[in-house]
């Protein structure tokens, strides 16, 4: 894998836009800056530089059967939960002490996983709380899982990372893996010291302008990323944008390991713009036209494949010169997301395009 940069243990955003430094050598009360952080005004309906973007740490990584497992940590800081189109912000808390997130991957192919992920930490004093981890988006991070989490104090904990099957569609490579539980057991010390003087940085005049920020290059994990445009399997026949995400859609013929083998496969593969971060958790259906006859009407499953990542996809009939397709997002991603992702992939009319 190619990578820019090497995050070590405790490291920090690079490559700062504006200011940069702890909370406090910019000014802010810790807890004023997590409860109340700036919030760009007038922002677009599309991804944008958000007004401050939180460093992250490493606490470690793991393996569990074919599984590896990710553990970071950074300050408390609000999200954006979305349930179908309703939209609800999610405040720090006086109680949260850090925010905790994990990422999950295939180990044979570095391929991530969008499968659900619980944590359950204890101390030397028994069990401290449990949490299903929200799956999210984040303009340094991209697609991952978190939650703010409330410990009692300071020192070491066990946490106990569970995944259950995998419950997308997923093509030959993967065919029998992934559908059982898995779990694996990290340690971390909670140091205040070490988490709150994570870097927060301040993207001065860029704050609210479309765009955003590089992803953070990771040596422990894979990224969670899309394939170019040039790399998806098959003939491209067409591509556009809905609520600022990027689509490109292929078509693979038949005998290949999409599909069923007996027809063409339609891959319809969604990301975001600028960085390519996949968009799992959508539903999506496609229509195909020949002049006044409809000639495929269907849904888009969840699918997986170590070459494609995240994509939606379904066998059809032959695909000829001048048909019409539709895209159509019936649910758009449900991600939690960050400052500078949660006026995205909201409002996603359909995408039309001519073969």
């Amino acid at each position: 894998m190619n990578r820019r940069t090497v995050l070590k243990q405790s490291v920090a955003i690079t490559g700062g836009l504006m200011t940069a430094g702890c909370l406090s050598s910019l000014g802010f009360e810790t807890q004023s800056a997590w409860r109340d952080p700036p919030l760009v005004q007038n922002r677009p309906d599309a991804v944008y530089y958000p007004a401050i973007v939180e460093g992250m740490g490493m606490y470690g990584t793991t393996t569990a059967g074919d599984v590896g497992f990710a553990l970071m940590h950074s300050f408390p800081h609000r999200f954006w939960n979305l349930t179908g189109t309703n939209k609800t912000k999610v405040v720090v808390r006086s109680s949260d002490s850090l925010h905790l997130m994990a990422s999950v991957w295939d180990v044979e192919t570095n391929t991530i996983l969008p499968i659900d992920i619980s944590a359950e930490i204890s101390n030397a004093d028994g069990q401290v709380t449990s949490t299903n981890l929200w799956p999210m988006i984040s303009p340094n991070m991209g697609f991952h899982y978190g939650d703010n989490v409330g410990l009692p104090g300071e020192g070491q904990y066990d946490v106990t990372l569970r995944v259950g099957p995998l419950q997308t569609d997923r093509t030959e490579p993967f065919e029998g893996r992934f559908t059982e539980a898995q779990s694996a057991t990290m340690s971390f010390t909670f140091d205040t010291s070490e988490t709150y003087n994570l870097e927060y940085r301040r993207l001065g005049e860029k704050a609210g302008t479309r765009g955003t920020v590089d992803l953070m290059e990771m040596q422990m994990m894979p990224e969670p990323l899309a394939p170019r445009k040039g790399n998806l399997p098959g003939r491209l026949i067409g591509d556009g944008s809905s609520g600022d995400a990027t689509f490109f859609v292929s078509v693979v013929e038949a005998g290949t390991r999409f599909g069923d083998g007996d027809r063409p496969y339609m891959i319809v593969s969604p990301r975001t713009p600028y960085n390519r971060v996949v968009l799992p958790r959508m539903a999506l259906s496609a229509t195909v036209e020949r002049g006044q006859k409809t000639v495929f009407q269907g849904p888009l499953r969840a699918s997986l494949d170590p070459e494609i990542s995240c994509y939606y996809g379904t066998s059809i009939p032959k695909i000829k010169v001048g048909d019409s397709v539709t895209i159509t997002v019936q649910t758009p991603p449900q991600l939690a997301r960050h400052d500078g992702y949660e006026t995205a992939f909201l409002d996603m009319p359909p995408i039309e395009f001519t073969v």
